[in-house]
């Protein structure tokens, strides 16, 4: 498995909607609210063989609400 990170910056008002559907689609493994340039941070488990391009554009970006990714892809955890 692939840990990766997306921030997610949503269209003005819909922070807590973009939220719900993320944690209704069982895709995240946790959602977080931020503060700056992003409303949000999620983590997600991929298998080895998935395509993270993919993943994002298909399975994230496409959800309501959502104005702007930026993925962070993790090499190892300590």
């Amino acid at each position: 498995m692939q840990t990766i990170f997306v921030m997610v910056k949503c269209e003005l008002g819909k922070a807590y909607d973009v939220a719900d559907a993320l944690v209704d689609s069982e895709i995240a493994s946790e959602v977080y609210s931020t503060a700056g340039d992003f409303d949000l941070l999620v983590k997600f488990y991929v298998a080895d063989d998935t395509d993270i391009g993919h993943f994002v554009t298909e399975s994230v970006q496409r959800l309501p609400g959502i104005k702007d990714t930026s993925t962070i892809v993790t090499f190892k955890a300590f």
